[in-house]
């Protein structure tokens, strides 16, 4: 029998959101979770991503909301309207987690909870040691990541998918099959039916030794990054690498320090890129023309000038805006800006503007060169860039997070981040509150 409490310890009060696809796996997880509910009084958010390539998508979207009004849960969902690239399973992922990441924040949840189980964890795996990855790529991945504000948390690692199909018959949950987890044309499918039936015909707990595996891979990982970030520390200069002292380090070291930069593009699934990636960026580093790039999957470019190497988002491909903004404005990154009348929250998600501080209308835009905001709580102005440093706001995120301007210029808020000198205290005198969610 699974009992989730055995690989997770919750604690009184938790906020938790659960990733749902209506799939057998995140059916037992959410079912496993209202069991143990009013035992510790979490409160718990079911956050689903209709991928709107199948006509049952909409059925068991509809389904999940009413599961959710029966068992007094709360419900978010999005629909992908859109898919950009030929990678279907990786920009669906990024989206689902960019979502995630959104719910997470509106509800200031404690965790990110998804149903990946053993047979994923497996298959991950083999597909980097077949593609090629560092040492933290070969692990896979973690049972529990730590974000920004909240962790990621996979319980169900121990488990295989037919132990979650097996919970749901003898607890009689409802699920969906995915019609399209059988096409051969998606390579973890391939894996999935061709090569993990073979590896638990030899061994039935096959899954266990993976997991094992995972966990000492990530362990001598977790070791190595100590050195991979002194040695970043020597290389990088306002997120480009000084290529004269990026050779002085042991080519270990910089094949991590490349991986660690994909990071920030390909999250921490880097399926799309491996050796033959890597082998590239360090022939274009190692070449005697000063000025030269390449292209990266999903729209990155690596790129060499003179002295410098750095990686970047495809600028043509990302959309910068500026909106006027009156009451409401829905954004380019599935976030919206509203004005309120009242809240108690005081996150940075929350802004409260005096109209006679500042120049109105407001606008929302992306970034621009030189941006600077007075800080609320310190002297003088900080860089807009460094606060997306100093809070690790992805270079991919970057360049479309929203910046709120009054019209003279003067930042005066960046959504979800930092508040500036002119956001009000809940005592003081404002007349505008604005919510980023």
């Amino acid at each position: 029998m699974i009992k989730i409490e055995d690989s997770f310890i919750f604690r009184q009060n938790d906020i938790i959101v659960v990733g749902c696809s209506t799939g057998p796996d995140s059916m037992a997880l959410v079912d496993m979770l209202l069991k143990i509910r009013d035992k510790y009084n979490l409160s718990l958010i079911i956050a689903h991503v209709n991928h709107n390539v199948r006509e049952e998508s909409f059925q068991e979207a509809e389904f999940l909301k009413k599961y959710c009004e029966d068992n007094h849960l709360i419900f978010e969902s999005m629909v992908i309207e859109n898919y950009g690239d030929d990678n279907f399973h990786n920009e669906a992922r990024n989206i689902r987690y960019s979502f995630f990441e959104n719910i997470v924040h509106k509800y200031e949840a404690n965790y990110l909870m998804t149903a990946h189980h053993g047979d994923d964890l497996m298959e991950t795996i083999l597909m980097r040691i077949v593609r090629g990855s560092n040492l933290s790529g070969y692990g896979g991945f973690k049972p529990i990541v730590e974000m920004d504000g909240y962790s990621i948390v996979r319980p169900l690692l121990n488990y295989t998918k037919k132990d979650l199909e097996d919970y749901d018959v003898e607890n009689n949950v409802i699920y969906f099959v995915d019609s399209s987890n059988n096409k051969d044309k998606y390579t973890r499918n391939r894996y999935r039916k061709y090569i993990l039936p073979f590896l638990k015909a030899e061994e039935k707990d096959v899954h266990l030794k993976f997991l094992k595996f995972s966990n000492s891979l990530l362990e001598a990982s977790r070791f190595i990054d100590k050195s991979r970030m002194k040695a970043l520390s020597r290389v990088l200069e306002d997120d480009k690498i000084k290529i004269d002292s990026f050779l002085q380090e042991d080519s270990y070291l910089q094949k991590e320090i490349l991986y660690y930069l994909l990071e920030d593009f390909y999250q921490d699934d880097l399926i799309l890129v491996g050796d033959r990636h890597i082998g590239i960026i360090l022939d274009l580093i190692h070449s005697n023309r000063a000025n030269c790039f390449i292209n990266l999957p999903n729209d990155v470019i690596a790129r060499k000038e003179y002295n410098y190497f750095s990686l970047t988002r495809d600028t043509d491909v990302i959309s910068s805006y500026e909106i006027e903004f009156d009451q409401y404005v829905e954004l380019p990154n599935n976030h919206q800006i509203e004005r309120i009348s009242f809240t108690e929250d005081n996150s940075n998600n929350i802004c409260r503007l005096s109209s006679q501080d500042i120049i109105l209308p407001l606008i929302v835009r992306t970034r621009k060169m030189g941006d600077k905001m007075s800080v609320k709580g310190l002297d003088g102005v900080k860089k807009v860039k460094d606060i997306f440093i100093d809070k690790k706001v992805s270079l991919r995120n970057r360049d479309s997070w929203p910046i709120v301007v009054d019209s003279s210029g003067k930042v005066v808020w960046i959504p979800g981040l930092k508040k500036s000198k002119f956001d009000k205290k809940k005592t003081d005198s404002y007349d505008i509150i604005l919510k980023y969610s």
